[in-house]
């Protein structure tokens, strides 16, 4: 199983989203780092959760700023495959206008294809709707789509069983549900995605018993702010 270290997981008063937690999730187990990807004025991904930055009165949107305008401690893509190679999966849920989604997931992989080539996009999971998702597998064969949704959307596509099949024939490689909706009564669902031969994925899972249960229903990945916890459950490394 995966252990994504939610937007690096940082320590008490660290900076998320920045090169020291996603060092400090590398350096203690994390097989995984997770973060957000907003392209700047010049069309350079960066890694920011909200995509706005300054101080109160001065605040401005990422998509205004050029890369150089933007504050030293938060990275380029490209300065975290410098900074921290590429030998980990890497979850990244892409931000930006309406209708964006595509430019920004072919910057994404341009640098990481630059970074490492095929290995490098092969570890990357890009996170998004069903239609953006479908609409880009005919543009990169190689990486890994994430379908982010929820259950209400399952269901409402026929259930489980019917909404898998719609993402394999897209190219989807994994449907990537909050923790709370993976109940004792979807257990199966991860079963039912494996036989598609796609993964289950569970976010927001920050309890030991919460990890502990999604690890039993088979689950692939999982995503926690709680470094030790997820490296604990998803065996990543001692501790």
């Amino acid at each position: 199983m995966i252990g994504f270290a939610h937007r690096g997981a940082p320590a008490p008063h660290q900076r998320e989203n920045c090169l020291p937690a996603f060092r400090r999730a590398l350096a203690a187990g994390a097989t995984g780092l997770e973060s957000d990807a907003w392209l700047t004025a010049d069309a350079v991904p960066v890694l920011h959760h909200d995509g706005i930055v300054g101080p109160p009165g001065r605040r401005r949107r990422i998509t205004e700023l050029p890369a150089e305008r933007l504050p030293g401690w938060l990275p380029t893509l490209a300065a975290f495959y410098q900074e921290l190679g590429t030998g980990f999966e890497f979850s990244l849920d892409l931000k930006g206008p309406a209708g964006g989604w595509e430019r920004a997931a072919d910057a994404v992989v341009a640098v990481a294809s630059g970074a490492g080539g095929c290995a490098a996009v092969s570890r990357l999971w890009l996170c998004g709707n069903l239609p953006e998702l479908a609409a880009y597998r005919a543009r990169d064969p190689d990486v890994r789509l994430v379908n982010s949704t929820s259950v209400a959307n399952v269901l409402a596509g026929g259930g489980i069983e019917a909404y898998g099949e719609r993402l394999r024939a897209a190219g989807v490689a994994a449907l990537n549900l909050r923790t709370r909706e993976w109940r004792p009564q979807r257990a199966d669902y991860a079963t039912v995605l494996h036989d598609l031969g796609l993964a289950a994925f569970g976010w927001d899972a920050q309890r030991s018993g919460t990890l502990n249960r999604l690890a039993g229903y088979g689950l692939d990945a999982v995503y926690s702010d709680h470094l030790r916890r997820l490296v604990r459950v998803t065996g990543s490394a001692a501790t």
